[in-house]
């Protein structure tokens, strides 16, 4: 038995070399990945660094190399089905190139985005991948380009900080869902956000700091305007920040004396939050209200009956984020690009069709 007080040395490339009869030089060429060492001694030192069960000194690696090896992932609020499948896109990405990554969660929170940034940096990561939780507020991404770090937005686009972003088509999006609600006959329709605000309204669009957020709304609105419906933005609503807060909008806009016959949610969460409003108010999908959400996710499809979705395929998203970061960092010559993603709309029962 091992005694505790004692602990095991940790094996260095010096004792690899050792059992596998090499120089130092070369069992460090073979453990670190460069060089070139023939397929017998390779396999000699691999051997014995199997046997010894060593296991590499980051630090020391990262000091040799210029590189940690890690790539760090900033995300707005990981309970969120999006962030999680993006997440996942991302890690396969960097796992298939020799990458790790650390995730850390800024719940749409500014300050804990920065704070995160700012651990992440002193962690020597190779390249960073954030969701900006403000697109109007952006110096320490800046802080970011001017140290050297290979940065990707995602979900997100900052064009005044000229680099990669990968988002959802989320105008098309929204113009999709939108004029299928139209086409169903709807002329009251409610945009629902998960995004604060002081009242609850919006009365400028360009005060959206989300740009996700805000090109949706954009889509909606341009749908209502196309079909010459008055006042777009009457039932456009932020401030569904959880169940309380949600239970208050939808209550609010269904007492209204025209009150809308379709609500899009902006996200799952959102979706599900609605949906659960709904039941708590005893009112039926889609025969009192009809219902759209953005994504895919577990729920949608399940519930009576299963709801119509904007698709958003996010493992790709996540995908292409972590590829296109790579390639920053393999210093790749590529023009700063907005890659954006296509979305599609897969109908199930959530919509009723009403006479016009």
């Amino acid at each position: 038995m091992e005694d505790s007080a004692h602990p095991k040395r940790s094996v260095t490339v010096a004792d690899v070399a050792k059992a596998a009869k090499v120089s130092k030089a070369t069992a460090a060429r073979v453990l670190g990945g460069y060089g070139v060492v023939s397929a017998k001694i390779t396999d000699q030192v691999m051997a014995a660094a199997a046997a010894l069960e060593y296991r590499p000194n980051e630090l020391a690696r990262s000091m040799s190399t210029g590189r940690s090896g890690i790539i760090g992932v900033v995300v707005g609020d990981i309970e969120n089905a999006f962030f999680s499948l993006a997440v996942r896109g991302i890690s396969d990405a960097a796992r298939l190139a020799g990458f790790n990554v650390i995730i850390a969660n800024s719940g749409e929170e500014l300050d804990a985005e920065k704070s995160a940034v700012d651990l992440l940096i002193g962690k020597r990561v190779d390249g960073l991948i954030v969701t900006p939780a403000r697109c109007d507020s952006f110096d320490h991404l800046q802080h970011v380009r001017r140290a050297g770090v290979p940065l990707v937005l995602f979900d997100r686009a900052i064009p005044e900080l000229d680099v990669d972003a990968v988002t959802g088509d989320d105008r098309e999006a929204a113009i999709a869902a939108t004029r299928y609600l139209i086409g169903q006959g709807h002329r009251r329709l409610a945009y629902v956000s998960a995004m604060d605000a002081e009242d609850g309204g919006l009365t400028d669009i360009g005060r959206i700091s989300n740009s996700a957020v805000r090109e949706r709304v954009e889509g909606f609105v341009s749908v209502l305007t196309e079909a010459g419906l008055p006042n777009p933005l009457r039932y456009v609503r932020l401030g569904a920040t959880n169940q309380e807060q949600t239970d208050g909008v939808i209550k609010h806009l269904l007492s209204e004396s025209a009150a809308p016959t379709a609500l899009l949610a902006s996200d799952s969460l959102v979706g599900l939050r609605i949906f659960k409003s709904l039941q708590s108010l005893g009112l039926s999908i889609p025969k009192d209200v009809s219902m759209i959400s953005f994504l895919d996710a577990d729920w949608t499809s399940v519930t009576v009956p299963p709801i119509t979705i904007v698709n958003q395929r996010v493992y790709e998203m996540g995908k292409l984020a972590g590829e296109r970061l790579i390639a920053r960092i393999e210093r790749t010559p590529l023009a700063v690009e907005r890659l954006r993603v296509s979305t599609s709309l897969i109908v199930r029962g959530s919509v009723a069709a009403i006479s016009r």
